[in-house]
């Protein structure tokens, strides 16, 4: 049985989970909150195995309250529940411990789906976050690339200029610049061409 627990700062949105795992025979909600403080109480009196935690909350953010989970007890597994597709936030929740990062726009079947995968020990990413492992074993952890990120990494591989890439996607040059300067940061590389040579290598190509 897996033994959740939800903390959102929106009750509406934690009705609508509960009501769509009431149902599963599998599933137990222990209990829920709508700030990081009532979270870390609630997981240390119910010890649930898994809990969704928005990112964004009153007295404690989900990832300290993350963090102070982990360290109180390691084997929960942690869900961060967001609007926001942020690499550096995402990257914050995985480096405070949690194991999977949901948006909240993606289907509660989802939500439901990754609730089961990391109760079973993996990691579960929202199919709008692209997530690469390093290569380089001087280097540690992901490189977390969004859905847009990816795209323009499709795009540089196909030998497109900042401009090109802007007109076809719709949004401006300065941001295009911005996500190639956020992707060489986030994957560790660093020179010129080194973001065009490892979306080839990774053949970014769609």
């Amino acid at each position: 049985m897996i033994r959740l627990a939800i903390a959102e700062d929106h009750q509406s949105l934690i009705d609508g989970i509960k009501l769509l795992l009431e149902y599963e025979d599998d599933i137990e909600i222990v209990g829920t909150a709508n700030d990081g403080k009532a979270l870390l109480d609630l997981v240390i009196l119910k010890q649930p195995n898994v809990v969704i935690t928005d990112i964004r909350m009153p007295k404690m953010d989900g990832i300290s309250a993350t963090r102070q989970i982990k360290k109180e007890l390691p084997h929960t597994k942690i869900l961060g529940f967001t609007m926001f597709d942020q690499a550096e936030a995402i990257q914050q929740m995985l480096d405070a411990g949690a194991s999977g990062y949901l948006l909240k726009n993606s289907p509660l079947e989802e939500v439901l789906k990754a609730v089961r995968s990391v109760y079973k020990g993996n990691t579960y990413f929202d199919s709008n976050i692209k997530v690469e492992a390093e290569n380089d074993s001087n280097k540690r952890g992901k490189g977390i690339l969004t859905k847009r990120q990816t795209e323009i990494l499709g795009l540089i591989a196909k030998g497109k200029t900042s401009r090109e890439i802007a007109d076809e996607l719709f949004i401006g040059v300065h941001t295009v610049d911005t996500h190639r300067k956020n992707m060489a940061r986030i994957l560790g590389l660093k020179g010129k061409g080194e973001l065009m040579r490892y979306a080839i290598e990774k053949k970014y190509t769609f």
